[in-house]
């Protein structure tokens, strides 16, 4: 590992970071963590991922470690220690470190830790082909709002459609998509944008949010609803988004060629309006 990554309040070099094995994040999986896109060396959708991750430290009883102005200070003086232009930061709090017992601590301070990811966002290869998902099934615990660190299902259901030779896994349940393994799942018909409502069944995605504001604010119909496998491979276009893939179409589901097998008009289209927003919110022309 290169790099400098943060810990528990010191920048250190990667190779050299250290964390208790009394951690609770490593004993029991016990926090939450963030994934925040990166351009031209700016944080962006910052104040949505304040706000998620305000949920989901509320959700499980941890405490902010930092005063969110001193957290996004932090973040950015990784990125500038880094010398990160794109990619992304990905940053964990979990409750601390403490005695093995499944029962919460008393006064333990959380602990903290980030480090950057560098990676192609805006001119990726992926946008311009369109990638397969396969679904698989959602073994997932119940809280799936909240973005905690134990990913042991996602890690499953990501490896099965890796071994199946697709990008990424579509979950499901009950017949119906959640979400992806690392993202939110969209498919469009007759113009209309259909994804999964908001609830204790998937992630709140920032994507998901500034996407569909900006879908609304160009007169693109959306219905917030469960959409099943079959509805799926009918759809004439359908797409995912996450942190470090802003916006990618997928062209084939479970081998089924979606519409004519390439990158439809409606997710291009909300991919150039999301990398736009990004690049005027890093200050970049």
């Amino acid at each position: 590992m290169k790099g400098i990554v943060f810990v528990n309040n010191e920048f250190v070099a990667a190779a050299e970071a250290r964390i208790s094995i009394f951690d609770r994040g490593y004993l029991f999986g016990d926090g939450v963590y963030e994934v925040v896109p990166v351009i031209n060396s700016s944080l962006i959708d910052k104040e949505n991922f304040l706000q998620r991750l305000e949920h989901s430290l509320r959700a499980v009883g941890i405490g902010w470690p930092y005063s969110k102005e001193r957290y996004v200070a932090i973040l950015k003086e990784l990125i500038d220690r880094n010398d990160l232009r794109e990619g992304g930061v990905y940053t964990q709090v979990t409750r601390g470190v403490a005695p093995r017992d499944f029962a919460f601590p008393d006064d333990c301070p959380p602990a903290c830790m980030a480090f950057t990811l560098e990676k192609d966002l805006i001119h990726a290869p992926l946008a311009r082909s369109g990638v397969s998902v396969v679904t698989v099934e959602d073994i997932r615990w119940k809280r799936r709002d909240v973005k905690s660190i134990a990913l042991l299902g996602q890690c499953m259901a990501k490896q099965e459609a890796v071994v199946k030779g697709a990008f990424e896994g579509w979950m499901v349940e009950d017949g119906f998509v959640t979400e992806g393994t690392s993202s939110t799942a969209y498919i469009v018909k007759n113009d209309t944008i259909i994804t999964r409502p908001l609830s204790y069944s998937i992630l709140p995605g920032i994507r998901r949010k500034s996407l569909l504001r900006m879908a609304g604010e160009e007169n693109i119909a959306i219905e917030k609803r469960a959409f099943s496998v079959a509805e799926a491979f009918e759809a004439d276009e359908a797409f995912l988004s996450s942190a470090t893939t802003l916006v990618l179409p997928v062209v084939k589901i479970d081998g089924h060629i979606i519409g004519d097998g390439k990158p439809g008009r409606i997710s291009r289209a909300l991919r150039g309006m999301y990398i736009r927003m990004a690049l005027d919110e890093s200050g970049e022309e």
